[in-house]
């Protein structure tokens, strides 16, 4: 593989017009494909094989043109104080915003207040319920502006009007903060490379392979029904890999042109090593993230392939594009331990000699093993505590910034009708096989009211055919609480001896629902997601670094960082601590999705790490080195570049904690915490101790398993051939020169 990325590096260097065109016209067809396709709005959102899908998909086939999946809204009203809702002058001005609402294009239904059981009973609360014929990602802006016009219309006459329900969902914007990280992204690369241009280089890259990326993702958002969020996660993930991946490639290169190689001979050397590394780096990556198809989430599956998708193109331009630009950059890029004049010119040779941070502190672990591991050890532990109250939900409109009137209106409901009233359960009695289906229902509402927590069960409301009806269920609790999931499971068990009585279906479905069976079937494909991934990545390491104890210690490594991570996102968004310096308004469960794609990506990220630093040691002990020595060897070329690529990663990701959506906003901060630990705890610290406590031991493979596998090559050993060649192509030059 060395040899191949070798010659595709000189190919890069030396047709780099050729190569800068190819990416040049990627990224105009894909813009060209974004600008025209429909704007991505929210993915349809399906859980296939759980309880409350199999309902939902029942309701849509009994109930034809009830618009089971079509937007909803609920316009909230409160009277001014001292007054009630009936009051003549206040029920006019509802009744107005009811007909008003009527009048749209895209409207099913809107029930009246006052005709539906829509009043508080203290009479100063009303809702109006608004059905929509399409879901909310299909819903045109004008509908959206005739609720909002409708509302303010209904304000003008002294009520106080909120808005609930997805209809009013927004595109989320990932705010000014995304900005600051690549700045802090920036300054990193300028102290790291000493130049302004060689920095310029990875940030210039990564936003073309993101720019190609999100643009491809936007343009197919509408034919693969891809969410919103699907490229705020593709740019976010793959803006963090393609700096780090460039970083590594331009490190290198510079390196190659401090030891007196040519540059097009460093480009390809360059390529050839770290570009090793870069594919194998972004291969567990990619792993990591198509594997979160195995949880059989489609919203969850189209978001790691997508962000996987972004992740390869990272890949290929720090393999292309990057030689190619260093080709155009000509001598204004410098060998590594020089400045450019404008930081400083060549100050940095007057320190040489001088052993860098790398080397003093890879010196200081090797010297005191077991104390830096047990520290590590103990700390992530003890950052892991908080993940033991892990509470799983999925977020609403209680979940929302109280500034927002999706969240006022959500309140106004629990003041008016009670907490559960927000997370109304929809049972569905399926009767088709039974000689009186009335009576079913009626026994189904009866057993129903008799369970606890249960503040109200309407009436069943069969279908035309008579065969099939929907109670709706009112909790006690709120949605997310523990008690509206016992309900859940309550209602599902008395289902089960009503189907032995009857032979009747009852199935639990509505928003509550779905998300209860979300967070169930997340927790049981966690293990195996885990199994498949860690499995597929620890045999693709044992190739890589050719040992059985270097990927099992980098796996159990990353099992730390996760389950820090994990505690620290309980302790700020579950627990609320430094809640308000994250820009947590709400505490509340974790998302559902949120431990299996923190795993997923952090994983990936993780394994970064693990094979930039351990191919660097590595390479010092294949060439000799006692295994002590190599790791300081290996830190002094790669810990300060491993640092900068976490830095870096850490600062893009901290950006979208200023995201308005609050699971972005989850997941940044997720993963930023995530890549600390990981680098500056597991990766800095606990590696290198372990491989010093190990020694020649942590490079043993079994001989029968070393003849097994393939040599990939990636500390590019295979390349010492190509010195001599170089060399006989340098003095041909200096001949046809003479």
């Amino acid at each position: 593989m060395a040899t191949f990325l070798y010659r595709l590096g000189r190919f890069s260097f030396r047709k780099r017009h050729f190569v800068a065109l190819f990416w040049v016209a990627l990224l105009a067809l894909a813009g060209a494909g974004a600008a025209g396709a429909p704007a991505a709005g929210n993915s349809s959102f399906s859980i296939p094989g759980t309880e409350a899908q199999k309902a939902f998909d029942l309701l849509d086939e009994r109930f034809p043109g009830a618009s089971a999946d079509g937007a909803t809204a609920r316009v909230v009203f409160k009277a001014p104080d001292g007054q009630k809702m009936t009051d003549p002058g206040n029920k006019a001005a509802v009744q107005e915003t009811v007909d008003e609402l009527s009048g749209g294009a895209e409207v099913a239904q809107v029930t009246d207040p006052y005709q539906g059981g829509g009043v508080s009973q203290d009479g100063t609360i009303a809702y109006a319920s608004v059905t929509y014929k399409v879901p909310g990602m299909e819903l045109e802006e004008t509908s959206r502006e005739a609720l909002q016009a409708a509302a303010e219309d209904a304000r003008d006459s002294g009520l106080t009007v909120e808005i609930g329900g997805d209809a009013l969902q927004a595109v989320p914007e990932t705010g000014s903060a995304e900005i600051i990280g690549i700045g802090v992204a920036a300054v990193v690369l300028v102290i790291t490379l000493g130049s302004l241009l060689a920095a310029g280089l990875p940030l210039l890259t990564a936003i073309v392979g993101v720019g190609i990326g999100v643009a491809t993702i936007t343009a197919l958002a509408s034919t693969l029904d891809l969410g919103s969020t699907t490229s705020i996660l593709a740019s976010m993930i793959g803006l963090a890999v393609g700096i780090d991946y460039a970083l590594f490639v331009v490190s290198r290169y510079r390196a190659e042109l401090a030891e007196g190689r040519e540059r097009e001979e460093a480009a390809g050397r360059a390529v050839g090593t770290a570009g090793s590394a870069v594919v194998f780096a972004g291969l567990t990556v990619v792993i990591a993230l198509v594997g979160l198809s195995v949880v059989n989430i489609p919203m969850l599956t189209k978001m790691g392939v997508a962000a996987a998708g972004t992740v390869a193109v990272a890949v290929l331009i720090a393999l292309t594009l990057i030689p190619a630009v260093l080709g155009y950059a000509g001598r204004r890029v410098r060998p590594a331990g020089e400045k450019s004049k404008l930081l400083g010119g060549g100050r940095a040779k007057d320190k040489a000699d001088r052993p860098n941070m790398g080397t003093r502190w890879a010196s200081f672990v090797v010297r005191r093993p077991l104390a830096v591991l047990l520290l590590g050890i103990v700390g992530l532990g003890a950052a892991a505590v908080p993940a033991g109250s892990l509470e799983l939900g999925l977020p609403d409109d209680g979940s929302q910034p109280t500034s927002t009137t999706q969240r006022r209106a959500y309140d106004l409901l629990s003041e008016g009708f009670g907490p559960g009233f927000n997370g109304p359960l929809v049972v569905v009695v399926d009767a088709q096989g039974s000689d009186d289906p009335r009576a079913v229902f009626r026994q189904a509402g009866d057993e129903i009211k008799a369970l606890d927590n249960v503040v109200n069960v309407a009436p069943a409301a069969p279908n035309k055919a008579g065969d099939t009806a929907t109670i709706a269920v009112i909790p006690d609790a709120k949605p997310s609480s523990a008690a509206t999931e016992d309900l859940v499971h309550d209602i599902r068990a008395a289902g089960a001896d009503i189907k032995d009585d009857t032979g009747a279906d009852v199935l639990v479905t509505g928003a509550t629902a779905m998300n209860i069976d979300v967070s169930q079937k997340l927790n049981d494909a966690l293990v195996p997601y885990l199994v498949l991934v860690v499995g597929l990545a620890f045999l693709l390491l044992i190739v890589v670094f050719r040992s059985i104890l270097v990927p099992l210690k980098a796996a159990l490594g990353f099992l730390l960082s996760v389950l820090a991570a994990l505690g620290a996102v309980v302790a700020v968004y579950q627990w609320g601590w430094l809640s308000g310096l994250m820009g947590v308004e709400e505490t509340g469960p974790i998302m559902s999705m949120m431990p299996i794609f923190m795993v997923g990506v952090v994983f990936g990220l993780a394994m970064d790490y693990e094979v930039f630093l351990v191919t660097r040691i590595r390479e010092a002990h294949v060439h000799g080195e006692k295994p002590s020595q190599a790791v300081v060897t290996g830190f002094r070329y790669s810990a300060r570049v491993v640092t900068a690529a976490a830095v870096i990663m850490i600062a893009v990701f901290s950006g979208f904690i200023g995201s308005s959506d609050s699971m972005v906003k989850m997941i940044g901060f997720g993963l930023a915490i995530a890549v600390l630990f990981d680098a500056f705890v597991v990766r800095m610290a606990i590696v290198p101790a372990v491989l010093a406590l190990l020694g020649a031991k942590a490079w043993w493979l079994p001989k029968w398993l070393d003849r097994a596998l393939p040599n990939v090559d990636v500390e590019g050993e295979s390349l010492a051939a190509h010195d001599g060649a170089a060399g006989k192509d340098d003095e041909d030059k200096k001949l046809v020169r003479a």
